[in-house]
Order: structure tokens, then C-alpha cells, then sequence
């Protein structure tokens, strides 16, 4: 197996950019500008009129390093390759030579330009993917930095470099035209201005510098206070205003007739601004940052400062927490390291909505904008709960900070954090009490918090009032709280402590003293619980690597799974509650068959999986993994293939799972690893020696058998049928259910003479001729007899007697086919069925010959062993069964 059984890489959510710079094209087809950013391996593209996700395009075999358009391709460099896509996931064209990554790359014409780590520049053909020329520069003299191709210099471009210095090259004569000695700072951006022989350089000391290249003079000189220089755009609508990106995430907006800020958008990302373009002609202007978000700003202020005008952002840290949200799996609730909660949309990125993130004062916060060293932010979320009965009417989301006892309240359908902070008055003033478990009810009232005290408290989500307290005077648990939970009807609290304790509580303490009803003990400490409320089982991580299966019902543990040999980071039960899905530090992602209690599924990813959740609709397993900021759905192959699920053993080989990029996939798995090759079950005719085989034949055939007369005369019609004309020709027919033609007794030589008598002309039925003519192996006359219907039968069985010649010979026959039915064991009741027609009807002519009462002598030896076989299998069938009832 090179595959996981079960689940297949489906895509990554809430990708958005990274730290390469995005690029913008404009489509005169659909008359709106795109955006291009990296996603690594992948690039998005969106439209600016909405903000919309157009495409994604294909797997790259590396991270992508750069970014290009042209009116007809995007190129992206990979490693040491280059790519062209049309329509942003149809590959045209693939440029191969480079010896190490390009970082690089400038469309120029009907020409790509492409620079290398080693400053190794390569000009293209881009329809015949064929080298035309190659620069090698040093980069001890001459380290590329940046590149452009400055408007109206034919043929001409303009290199920045890490020592400061700028080159001009004419690439039709491979030659360099002029040296512009710099300004003792590396070049960290280069862009055309709207005037004519004017570029703009970005400084890595946080100058830009506006030059005239056909002079080589210095127009004039500004300085960034927020340090290097990394992206620099002109706004092209009229207004003579300049931004450049810092490092730190601050856009400054320049106004170059009168040389100074006009504007900062100080908090505009919370890492470095990478990309920044104006769209041409319009007053908006795009950035991005590898804080994974993208924003457009528009300036119609009337001061000419600009505002957000639309934004796509996932996590800029890794996501520590993914939960399901709701009952139809549309919507993911994730937590990450930059203390925000989101909502992800499993069906379109366009309901992607943002709860904001966790302050301790949030008005406070909300007027000075959001930033990374912001006092009022809180730690990130490490526990989060959530419920969807209450989410119009108040709070339905609780979250546990890292290092904090506050809990803090959020609004799924008010999309914010709310009002209250939960902390009881016993921890005012105790700044080491932290929060480490929760539980909101399925009621949506209540929410109980455990602490690292070893205390457990309940308080309402509607007034954030305290409600009540568990335990004695000092706590309820020796040591931190690991795991809470309550049943669905508010009776029972169950607790887990690192104490190796299981308590449960009533849930509404009686007054006085209050007491865990129940303390179960486990053999080492535990480190979380998770619950299914459904089927009343909860899965218990130990710290010992080993996971407890217990039923809240009978209050005892019922599995035990072990395998991990790292620590348990998450596990989740799927909706029917045969499976459980467990992830681990050691980068493995384990399926439990709870029935069986074996491992059915396993997989290894790259980076260790920290969170995962089951969809309830059973179509996804969603994961968060460390040093990802997305979040990575699986299909399940159950839904719609057929998928062996035998128990894996320890020495089976661990296959290494890739994480799901940002663009559907049609994974190609041999199905000889997923699909179980195993022929189709045939039910034996015999299954043991010892029992009782019945026919599979209908009761409608043999059932009436005795009863053949009496049904026939009370079918029997109250006017005579008229005869139809007789045809002029006819083929014998086999009495069966089935019109069947008998060609047994077609003459195949047409030479022959002999006269023969028809078949219809004879006394002797067809069944007869065929029962008679039958040595020892009785099978083909038991099947024809099988095929017959009730009236057939008894008629076959009336004629045995008809031709006085070979009466005795038939019914002889006939009884050993009843003695081989009954030695074979093989249907039973079609025997009895058969045996007590036949003697009805030829009793008297057994009793008179002796050899048929030798016959019916073993018969009947033979039907005693096979009744004695069946009461016993019946009477201990029965007595079971009244055992059971009396349990």
C-alpha cells in the first residue's frame, strides 16, 4: 500500500500570498484587471471587481520563487525550471537551462528574461522555448537584484545589484551600453515612473532615489523612517503620488510634485509588503505580504488618504485548532497563532469570514488598528469550543488563551468577539491560573472551564454570571484539568485531570459539600478527552501515547488502542462512531475500527498534524499541521468506492502522504491499493458437514403440495375455456415456470428412416425418461424438478405410475433421488415436500412390492439421522435464546 486506505487529498484552505510579489494583467475579454499571487506551489488569481477566486493553477514540482505576466501568460519560476500558463492553469510552454534557482524574471516582447542565484541572465524565445542569449555576471561584482525595461528604450534594460551599483544593457548587441555608479546601498526595487527616463530605485537604507538615466542625474531623493525599501508602484490616474512597502508592513504614500508623505497606511499588512501595485488608471492600489492577505485600498478621501476597500487573509500563523462548525459541514473554525478565530467555507472561498482577533480591550484595539506589537492582543487561542443552538441570541463560542485564566466569548453570527471575559473572583488576582479545558453545553447556556488549579467552574453564556463551582474548598482535581464534558442532557460532568482521574459530577450541585459521584483511574496521566455525544463514548489520550475508549454509559473503559510513538495531539470520532481518528507528533494520521478495535488506516505527512476534525456529513477530514498557515481537507474514498478495510499490522509499511495543495486534486491511485481484490463471495451449497441445508426455493413451489386438489378445484373456472386453433406446427416444451423447448429428441440425421412415435404420443413423461435413465447422480433431475411449479410437480409424480411396464422402475428411482437428497443433507424441506406427495399418491403400490419397501426402509433411517441432526441444533438455538431472555 503507497496510499492511505481511507482518505484521499482533497485541497488546502485559506491560502492567500506569500512573500513573493504579486503581479496584476488585465483581460480585455472580461474588461477587468487580475490579480496574481503565490501560494506556494500554486498561484491564485482573482478579479478586482469582487475579490473572487477565478482559478488555481496546477502543482508545481517546487515552491514557486517568482512571478510574471504578459498580456497572454503568467510565468512562474520553480527551482531551476520556468513556466508559462494561459488562462491560469493551462500550461504552453516550459523553459528549461537555468543551474540554480531563478529569482528573477521579466517579460520583455516576444521574449522572457530570467535571472538566477548566480546572477546568470538567459533571454528566451516564448513560443519556441529556445535560448537566444546568456549573461553571466559575478556575484562578488555584480549580484542581480532587481530588473526593468525602461519605456522607450528599445532593446534596453536596467539591472540593480547588491553592491548598489545600476548596469544598462542592450540585449540585441549583448552589449552593456552605461555604469550608473549608485548610491553605496543595494538596490532593493526598481520601477518606471509616468515621466520619460525616470525610474525609481528602492534602497535597502531606505532611500528611494528618482533618476533620470538619460542624464544619470538624481531628480531628488526621499527616505522611508520604517527602513528598507522592498516595493515601490506610481499611481497612473493623475495624481502625481508614489507608494513604497517597508519591511515592517507600513505603506507610505509620497506625493512627488511636493516631495513629501501625503499619507501612511502605517498597520496596512503584519509583515513585510512585498507586492504593491496601483491598477492603471484607477485610484486603487493592491498589497500583499507573506502575513497570507491580500488587500485593495482605495483613495477617494478627500485628503487623499486611502482606506481598505476589499481584503482576502487567511491565518498568518499556523492554525492550532480545526473544528467543524454546524451540522452540514460547510463551515470550518479554526484558531491560529495570531490569536484571530476564522470561519472557512468548505464550498467557496467567497463566505470566508473573519471573527477577528483576541484583545483585551477590543474598542481600544478596534480604533488603533490591529499590528503585531499591539499591547492589547491577546495570547493565542490553545481551546476553543462552540455550539450552533444559541448563535443568534447571544455568545456561542468559547476560547481558552495561552498562559491567561480569562476566557474570552465569540459570536459566530455576529462575526466578533464578545463582551464578556469569564474568570471567577478567586483568580483576580492570581495571575498563574490558566485555563486548560472546555466544554459548552449542547444547550448553548452554559459554559464549564477546568483550570490548572485543578478547579472546575461553570458560568452562564448569556450574562457571563458564575453559576457554580465542583469540587471541595480546594479543587476538584490534584493538578491541571485536562478534559471536560457534559452530556447532552445537562446530568452528568465528566473531568479529567493530569492526576489520572476521571470524575463525574451532577451537573447541578445539591447544596453543601459537593462530590464527584464516580472516580475512574487510569494507569497514567491523561492528556485531553474528546467526546461523541451521540453514542455516549469518550477517547481518552494518555500521556504514555496510549488512547482509552471509554462508555459514559457504563462508566468503563471498552478499548484500548495503542501504536503512537509520539505525543497524541488530536483525535476525532467520525459521525456514526465506528471510527476513531487520532494524530500524533510522530507525523502519523491513524483510523481505529472501534467494533474490531484494529487499525484499519495509516498515513504519514511531512509535518506533524496538531488538529483534525470529522466532517458530520462524513465527507471531509480536515487537519492543521505545524509551519502551515492553511488548513488541508481529505475526501473520504467510502462515500464512493468500495475500500478494503482489513486490520494493518505493525509491520506493514507506513506510506508518506503529500499534504493537499491549494487546487482540487484527482488523485491517481492504483486501485490494487485501495480497493479490496477480492472475488465475489459465493455462498457454498454445503456449509459443514454436520448441519441442515435448505433450498433457496420459493414456499409458493412445494409448500401446497398436499393441497395441490383442493386448490386446483377452487381455481377451477365457472365457464369451460374455449380451445385456440391448434398451430400448424409445435415444439415439445419442459414444464417449468420458464417457457424452455425440449430438443432432446430431435432427429439429427435426416437419412434415417426409422419411424419414430412423438414424445406427446408417449405415456412416459419427459422428467420420467430422464429420472429413469440416471445411474447415481441425481443433481440435473433434482433441478429440473426444482424449475417446476406446485401443479407440474404433482402431475410428474402422479405419472411415475402410468406405464405399467416401467412403473416399478420410476418409483424405485424416484426414492433413491429422495435418499441421495437426504444423505447430501441438501434441501431439506423440498425432500419432505416431495416424499409426503409421493406417498400419498403410490402408498398402496409401495406397501405391495418389496424391493420400493426396502427403498422406504433407508429412507427413513436416512430422514431420522437428518431430524435428530436439526432438533439438536434447534433445541440449543432455543435454550440459548431463553438464557439470554432471562438476563
Amino acid at each position: 500500500m503507497v496510499h492511505s486506505r481511507i482518505f484521499a487529498r482533497n485541497r488546502a484552505l485559506g491560502y492567500v500570498s506569500n512573500h513573493v510579489p504579486l503581479v496584476t494583467r488585465y483581460i480585455l475579454r472580461r474588461k477587468e484587471h487580475l490579480v496574481v499571487t503565490c501560494v506556494g506551489r500554486e498561484f491564485h488569481t482573482y478579479g478586482c471587481k469582487h475579490f473572487t477566486l477565478l482559478s488555481v493553477s496546477g502543482t508545481h514540482a517546487d515552491d514557486i520563487t517568482c512571478l510574471a505576466t504578459d498580456t497572454f501568460h503568467v510565468y512562474t519560476a520553480s527551482a531551476n525550471k520556468i513556466f508559462a500558463w494561459r488562462r491560469g492553469t493551462e500550461l504552453k510552454h516550459i523553459y528549461a537551462g537555468h543551474d540554480c534557482t531563478v529569482h528573477l524574471l521579466l517579460p520583455f516582447g516576444a521574449h522572457l528574461l530570467s535571472v538566477d542565484e548566480n546572477s546568470t541572465l538567459k533571454v528566451w524565445d516564448i513560443k519556441l522555448e529556445s535560448l537566444l542569449l546568456e549573461l553571466n555576471f559575478s556575484n562578488d561584482v555584480f549580484r542581480i537584484t532587481a530588473l526593468i525595461h525602461p519605456n522607450t528604450y528599445m532593446n534596453k534594460i536596467l539591472l540593480g545589484s547588491e553592491q548598489g551599483q545600476l548596469q544598462l544593457w542592450n540585449l540585441k548587441l549583448a552589449k552593456m551600453i552605461y555604469t550608473f555608479e549608485g548610491w553605496r546601498s543595494s538596490v532593493t526595487a526598481l520601477e518606471q515612473a509616468p515621466a520619460i527616463d525616470v525610474a525609481a530605485v528602492g534602497l535597502n537604507d531606505g532611500r528611494i532615489i528618482l533618476h533620470n538615466l538619460k542624464y544619470d542625474e538624481t531628480i531628488f531623493e526621499l527616505v522611508q523612517d520604517w527602513g528598507s525599501v522592498i516595493s515601490i508602484s506610481f499611481r497612473t490616474d493623475g495624481h502625481p503620488i508614489m507608494a513604497t512597502g517597508s519591511l515592517g508592513g507600513q505603506i507610505v504614500l509620497w506625493n512627488l510634485e511636493q516631495r513629501t508623505v501625503e499619507s501612511q497606511l502605517c498597520n496596512a499588512h503584519d509583515a513585510a509588503v512585498t507586492g504593491l501595485r496601483y491598477i492603471p488608471n484607477e485610484p486603487l492600489l493592491v498589497s500583499s505580504s507573506p502575513d497570507n492577505s491580500l488587500k485593495l485600498w482605495i483613495f477617494d478621501m478627500t485628503d487623499g488618504a486611502g482606506r481598505l476597500l476589499r481584503i482576502r487573509e487567511g491565518h498568518a500563523e499556523p492554525p492550532t485548532i480545526v473544528r467543524f462548525y454546524g451540522n452540514d459541514g460547510n463551515y470550518l473554525l479554526t484558531a491560529g497563532g495570531d490569536s484571530s478565530l476564522r470561519l472557512f467555507s468548505t464550498v467557496t472561498e467567497i463566505l470566508n469570514k473573519s471573527l477577528g482577533k483576541a484583545s483585551f480591550n477590543r474598542k481600544a484595539s478596534k480604533k488603533k488598528g490591529h499590528a503585531v506589537d499591539d499591547p492589547l492582543l491577546m495570547p493565542p487561542i490553545t481551546k476553543l469550543a462552540s455550539e450552533v443552538t444559541r448563535e443568534k441570541e447571544w455568545c456561542n463560542i468559547v476560547a481558552a488563551h495561552s498562559g491567561l485564566g480569562v476566557v474570552t466569548t465569540w459570536s459566530s453570527h455576529l462575526q466578533k468577539m464578545g463582551d464578556f471575559k469569564l474568570l471567577p473572583e478567586r483568580f483576580k488576582n492570581n495571575y498563574n491560573a490558566i485555563a486548560t479545558a472546555l466544554c459548552l453545553t449542547r444547550c448553548g447556556n452554559f459554559v464549564v472551564i477546568g483550570y490548572n488549579t485543578g478547579h472546575v467552574d461553570r458560568f452562564n453564556m448569556q450574562s457571563g454570571i458564575h453559576r457554580a463551582s465542583y469540587g471541595n474548598e480546594n479543587a476538584a482535581h490534584e493538578g491541571p484539568v485536562r478534559g471536560i464534558m457534559v452530556d447532552d442532557l445537562n446530568q452528568t460532568l465528566v473531568t479529567a485531570g493530569k492526576d489520572a482521574n476521571i470524575k463525574f459530577w451532577d451537573f447541578k450541585p445539591r447544596k453543601g459539600i459537593i462530590t464527584a459521584r464516580t472516580i475512574l483511574t487510569m494507569e497514567d496521566s491523561i492528556e485531553w478527552i474528546r467526546c461523541h455525544n451521540e453514542s455516549s463514548l469518550v477517547a481518552i489520550a494518555l500521556e504514555n501515547f496510549d488512547i482509552m475508549l471509554m462508555d459514559l454509559d457504563t462508566r468503563r473503559i471498552v478499548r484500548h488502542f495503542q501504536g503512537h510513538e509520539g505525543r497524541i495531539t488530536d483525535a476525532c470520532f467520525n459521525p456514526d462512531s465506528r471510527w476513531l481518528i487520532t494524530a500524533s507528533m510522530d507525523c502519523t494520521i491513524r483510523t481505529w475500527d472501534i467494533p474490531s478495535s484494529h487499525l484499519i488506516d495509516i498515513f504519514q505527512v511531512s509535518e506533524a498534524c496538531i488538529s483534525l476534525s470529522f466532517s458530520p456529513t462524513a465527507e471531509f477530514l480536515a487537519t492543521a499541521h505545524v509551519r502551515n498557515v492553511g488548513i488541508f481537507l481529505w475526501s473520504n474514498r467510502m462515500l464512493y468506492s468500495h475500500v478494503s478495510l482489513k486490520a494493518i499490522s505493525k509491520d506493514d509499511m507506513i506510506p508518506e502522504v503529500e499534504l493537499p495543495g491549494s487546487s482540487i486534486e484527482t488523485e491517481k491511485v492504483d486501485e490494487k491499493d485501495v480497493v479490496a481484490a477480492e472475488p465475489d463471495y459465493v455462498s457454498p451449497d454445503q456449509l459443514d458437514s454436520d448441519l441442515i441445508t435448505m433450498s433457496a426455493v420459493a414456499q409458493s413451489r412445494w409448500q401446497n403440495l398436499l393441497d395441490i386438489d383442493i386448490i386446483k378445484k377452487r381455481n377451477k373456472a365457472k365457464q369451460q375455456l374455449k380451445v385456440s386453433e391448434t398451430a400448424p406446427f409445435f415444439l415439445p416444451t419442459i414444464p417449468s415456470l420458464e417457457l424452455r423447448f425440449d430438443f432432446s429428441n430431435v432427429n439429427i440425421n435426416d437419412n434415417t428412416e426409422t419411424s419414430r412415435i412423438h414424445p406427446t404420443l408417449q405415456n412416459i413423461t419427459l422428467f420420467n425418461k430422464s429420472l429413469q435413465s440416471v445411474d447415481d447422480n441425481f443433481l440435473d433431475v433434482i433441478e429440473k424438478l426444482k424449475a417446476m411449479g406446485p401443479s407440474n410437480i404433482d402431475f410428474e409424480i402422479q405419472s411415475l405410475s402410468v406405464d405399467e411396464n416401467s412403473a416399478e422402475l420410476a418409483m424405485l428411482q424416484f426414492m433413491k433421488m429422495l435418499r441421495y437428497m437426504m444423505e447430501q443433507q441438501m434441501d431439506f424441506e423440498l425432500s419432505q415436500a416431495y416424499l409426503a406427495v409421493f406417498l400419498k399418491w403410490h402408498g398402496p403400490t409401495i406397501s405391495e412390492k418389496d424391493t420400493l419397501r426396502d427403498c422406504l426402509r433407508q429412507i427413513q433411517e436416512v430422514q431420522m439421522r437428518n431430524w435428530f441432526t436439526l432438533r439438536e441444533k434447534l433445541f440449543y438455538n432455543l435454550s440459548v435464546v431463553q438464557s439470554f431472555k432471562k438476563m
